[in-house]
C-alpha cells in the first residue's frame, strides 16, 4: 500500500464505499479533511446525554440506557412493530423499528450505548424510527469481557466517546471508525508551525493533537487537543490573512491624488462635513495618492453618511481619468446608491463623469449601453449589483472598488471585483459595527476606519417592543398611531419576514432575510409568518387607513416595478410601505417617521438596527416598533429587548456577537477560504485571536516570505489558491 500523507485520497485508505458518504456528507475526500471533522463532543460509557428539548426534525445522536422493549403486531397490515423506550435517567425517548423482530433480542433492557436518527413527534412524544445504534458492551470493545479486572473496567468506563457531527447515512461510530484506520494507516504527520513555537505556547504537535481529538484515553487528551488545534486554526488564519494584507499593500498601483475636482465638490455642498468624515476622508485620500492599493473597511452607525465619503474617494480616483465601482448587495439598494450619487453630483459633475448602473435585471439593451461606456472609459463612475463581478463587464481603468454592506459579501467576491483592474484601491463599508475579534477573524485582510458621529440635526429613533399577546391593546394602538402620523403628513414603513402566506421570502439578485433559525422550536414560530401579501390587505381594511394608497415591495417584483413604488414613497405619493429586508439598507425617505416591524423576533439584533435607521432621517424624530409573540425569558424576546434598550450600534453588535451562533457571522468565503472555523470561537475566543494575530505579525516581520518556513507557506499557499478559483468562478 502506498504511503498515507495527509494529501492522500480518502478512498484510498478506508475504501471507495466508506469514502462515498463522507463525501456527499461533508465534503470530505481527503486524509486531512477527515481528520479535521473532529467530534463536537465527548460522551463516557454511564454518562448519558440529556433527552429533553431534542429539536423535532433534526438528526441526533445519543448515549442512553434501554429500559424496556416491546413487539406489538400493526392492526391495519401484516407485520410487527418494535417499540424500544431509552433514558437519560429522567426523560425518555422512543425507537420505533418494523417488521425487525430481531431487534427484540438487541435491546435489552440496561444496555447502554449511542444512538442516532431523526427526532419526530408522535401523540405528544418524541420517537426516533428505526434508528442506527451501537452499544457499549460488546464483547470484542470491552478489555477483559466477561470478567473485567477492577482496573480496566474503571479505564474503559472513563474512556470518552467522540460524538461527531453526523447524518442518516453516516453515523457518528462509523466517523469514528473511519478515523481509527486512517490514523492506523498515517505515516508521519509534518507539523507547519515551527518547533519553537510549539514549545512556547504549550502545545501538541500536529499528529499528537489528530490522535487526542479522536480516540482519547482520558478527558486531558482531548482537552490538549482542542486547545492546540484551536491555536493552529487561529494562527493560520490570521497568518493568511496578514500575509494578503502585506502582500497587497506591496503591490505597485496607480496613485490617484486629489484634486480640484474634489474640492469643487465639497465647496457645493449645503452642510459641513462631520469631524469624523474629515478625520476618515483625510486618511482615505492620503492612501489613495499612494502607489500601493489601499485596502479599507469604513465602518460607522446607520445615517453616519459612509456614502458621502465613499463618493469623494470616487472623484479623487475620476482626477486621473481612473474609474470607481459601488458594489451594492441588492438592486433596491443600488438603484438607490445611483439616484444618489447622480443627486449629489450635479448636472454638471454628473454629466462629466456619466454614472450608469448595472443590474442582472435591467433590460439587455441598456445594460448594453452601460457596459460600453464603462469598457471605453467614457463613464467613471458604475453602481450595480452582483452583475458588476460578471465575465462580461469590464473597466477601462478601474482604480477603486467600493464594497456596500460588505458583511453581505465574502473575500472572494471582493476579490473578484477587484481583478477587474490592475491593483485598484478597494473601500469596503458596513453599517453593522463589527467587534474587533469579528474584524480580525473575517476581515482581517483590511485595516479598518470608524465614524461614530452623526450629522448634526438627527433627532434620534425611539424604539419600543410590542408585545401581541401579552398587551393586545398597545398592538392594536400601533396602527392608530401610524395614522395619526400619516394625517400630519408623514409616511410608514411596515415590515415583514415573509412575502405571502406561509412562504419564505423570494429573493431578489442579493437579497438576504435574516429569520432566525434558533427560534424554530418556540412557540412564536409555530404560528404563520407576518407576510407582505396579509399585511397590505389587513391594513387596507383598517377603517383609518381608509383612502391611503398602501403599496407592497418585495424582492421578488420585477426591477422597473420596485423602482417605480421605491419612486413614488420617496415622493411621498404612497402613505405605508408594506416590505420585507429589502429597504434594510441604503434606502434614504426623509418624511418615513416610523418604523413597524412585524414579528421582530425572526430577525437578528444587527438587521433590526439596520431597519429602524430608514426612520428619523429628517426633520421628525423617528419611532421604531417591534411588534412580537415571542415569550418573555426567551432568547427571541431578549433579543428584541436589547436592540429596544439602546441605539448604539457598537454595543448592539457585542450583543449580537453572544447571542448569534458563529455560523451567521463568518460566512464561508468570509473566513479566509475555509468552510467553517473549526473550533474557534470569536465570542470566547477574542484573547487567542489577539494574540495568535500577533505572534503570525512577529513571524512576518521576521521572515516576510516565509522562506524558513516552507510547511506555513504551503498552508498559506492553498488558502490563496482556493481564493483565487473562489474568484473566479
Amino acid at each position: 500500500m502506498a504511503q498515507v500523507t495527509l494529501d492522500s485520497p480518502l478512498s484510498g485508505v478506508i475504501g471507495g464505499r466508506s469514502a462515498k458518504p463522507l463525501e456527499k456528507a461533508f465534503g470530505i475526500t481527503t486524509v486531512e479533511k477527515l481528520l479535521w471533522h473532529l467530534p463536537r463532543k465527548y460522551s463516557r460509557r454511564g454518562e448519558l446525554t440529556p433527552l429533553q428539548g431534542l429539536p423535532v426534525g433534526e438528526q441526533v445522536t445519543v448515549v442512553a440506557q434501554v429500559l424496556r422493549a416491546t413487539s406489538r403486531q400493526m392492526q391495519r397490515r401484516r407485520g410487527s412493530i418494535i417499540e424500544a423506550q431509552i433514558t437519560d435517567g429522567v426523560g425518555t425517548l422512543t425507537l420505533t423499528f418494523f417488521n425487525q423482530p430481531f431487534r427484540l433480542q438487541q435491546l435489552r433492557k440496561g444496555r447502554q450505548g449511542i444512538f442516532a436518527g431523526k427526532v419526530s413527534e408522535y401523540r405528544g412524544a418524541y420517537q426516533l424510527q428505526n434508528p442506527d445504534y451501537e452499544f457499549f458492551d460488546s464483547d470484542d470493545e470491552v478489555p477483559g469481557a466477561a470478567q473485567l479486572e477492577e482496573a480496566a473496567a474503571k479505564a474503559w468506563a472513563e474512556k470518552p466517546v467522540p460524538i461527531y457531527p453526523a447524518t442518516a447515512q453516516m453515523p457518528s461510530w462509523t466517523i469514528a471508525r473511519a478515523a481509527e484506520m486512517v490514523l492506523d494507516a498515517l505515516s508521519e504527520v509534518p507539523d507547519p508551525l515551527p518547533a519553537e513555537l510549539l514549545r512556547a505556547e504549550g502545545l501538541l504537535s500536529l499528529g499528537a493533537a489528530f490522535e487526542g481529538a479522536h480516540r482519547p484515553r482520558r478527558d486531558s487528551d482531548w482537552r490538549d487537543a482542542q486547545r492546540s488545534l484551536k491555536f493552529r486554526e487561529a494562527f493560520e488564519l490570521q497568518l493568511a490573512l496578514l500575509h494578503r494584507r502585506r502582500q497587497q499593500a506591496s503591490e505597485p498601483s496607480t496613485p490617484r491624488p486629489a484634486g480640484p475636482l474634489l474640492a469643487g465638490f465639497d465647496a457645493t455642498l449645503p452642510f459641513e462635513l462631520t469631524g469624523d468624515q474629515r478625520q476618515v476622508g483625510a486618511v482615505i485620500a492620503e492612501e489613495l495618492a499612494r502607489p500601493h492599493p489601499m485596502h479599507r473597511l469604513l465602518q460607522g452607525e446607520v445615517g453616519s453618511g459612509k456614502t458621502l465619503v465613499a463618493l469623494r474617494a470616487m472623484l479623487q480616483v475620476a482626477e486621473t481619468g481612473g474609474q470607481s465601482a459601488l458594489l451594492a448587495p441588492t438592486e433596491v439598494l443600488a438603484s438607490q446608491h445611483f439616484r444618489s450619487v447622480v443627486e449629489s453630483l450635479g448636472p454638471d459633475l454628473a454629466a462629466a463623469l456619466n454614472p450608469v448602473l448595472v443590474t442582472g435585471r435591467m433590460p439587455v439593451a441598456e445594460r448594453r449601453r452601460a457596459l460600453l461606456s464603462l469598457a471605453s472609459g467614457n463613464s467613471r463612475i458604475a453602481v450595480g449589483t452582483h452583475a458588476l463581478m460578471s465575465e462580461g463587464v469590464t473597466f477601462y481603468d478601474l482604480g477603486l472598488t467600493v464594497i456596500d454592506e460588505q458583511h453581505r459579501f465574502g473575500v472572494d467576491q471582493r476579490e473578484a471585483l477587484r481583478q477587474k483592474g490592475a491593483q485598484p484601491h478597494v473601500l469596503a463599508m458596513t453599517a453593522t459595527p463589527i467587534p474587533r475579534t469579528v474584524a480580525l477573524t473575517a476581515f482581517g485582510d483590511l485595516e479598518t476606519l470608524t465614524i461614530r458621529e452623526l450629522p448634526p440635526g438627527r433627532l434620534g429613533i425611539e424604539t419600543f417592543v410590542v408585545p401581541e399577546l401579552e398587551m393586545p391593546n398597545r398592538a392594536a394602538r400601533v396602527w392608530a398611531r401610524a395614522a395619526e402620523d400619516i394625517a400630519a403628513g408623514r409616511q410608514i414603513y411596515v415590515v415583514c419576514p415573509a412575502i405571502s402566506g406561509g412562504a419564505t421570502p423570494s429573493l431578489e439578485e442579493g437579497e438576504s432575510t435574516e429569520v432566525e433559525e434558533t427560534q424554530a422550536s418556540e412557540p412564536a414560530a409555530q404560528r404563520p409568518l407576518a407576510n407582505v401579501t396579509d399585511s397590505v390587505a389587513e391594513i387596507r381594511a383598517m377603517p383609518q387607513f381608509a383612502g391611503l394608497r398602501i403599496e407592497a415591495l418585495t424582492g421578488d417584483m420585477a426591477g422597473p416595478e420596485k423602482d417605480r413604488v421605491m419612486s413614488d414613497f420617496a415622493a411621498g405619493a404612497i402613505h405605508v410601505l408594506v416590505a420585507t429586508t429589502v429597504i434594510e439598507v441604503g434606502v434614504n425617505v426623509p418624511n418615513a417617521s416610523i418604523m413597524i416591524v412585524r414579528d421582530a423576533d425572526r430577525f437578528g439584533v444587527s438587521q433590526l438596527h439596520q431597519l429602524r435607521g430608514r426612520v428619523g432621517r429628517g426633520s421628525h424624530p423617528g419611532l421604531c416598533l417591534l411588534m412580537s409573540t415571542a415569550e418573555q425569558g426567551t432568547t427571541a424576546r431578549e433579543r428584541i429587548e436589547a436592540v429596544a434598550a439602546t441605539g448604539d450600534g457598537f454595543v448592539l453588535a457585542e450583543i449580537d456577537l453572544e447571542l448569534r451562533r458563529e455560523g451567521d457571522i463568518l460566512g464561508t468565503a468570509q473566513s479566509g477560504g475555509r468552510s467553517t472555523l473549526k473550533l474557534l470561537r470569536v465570542t470566547h475566543d477574542g484573547e487567542l485571536i489577539v494574540h495568535a494575530r500577533e505572534l503570525a505579525g512577529a513571524l512576518l516581520d521576521s521572515d516576510p516570505t516565509l522562506a524558513g518556513h516552507p510547511g506555513l507557506a504551503a498552508t498559506i499557499a492553498r488558502e490563496e489558491e482556493h481564493l483565487e478559483n473562489l474568484a473566479k468562478s
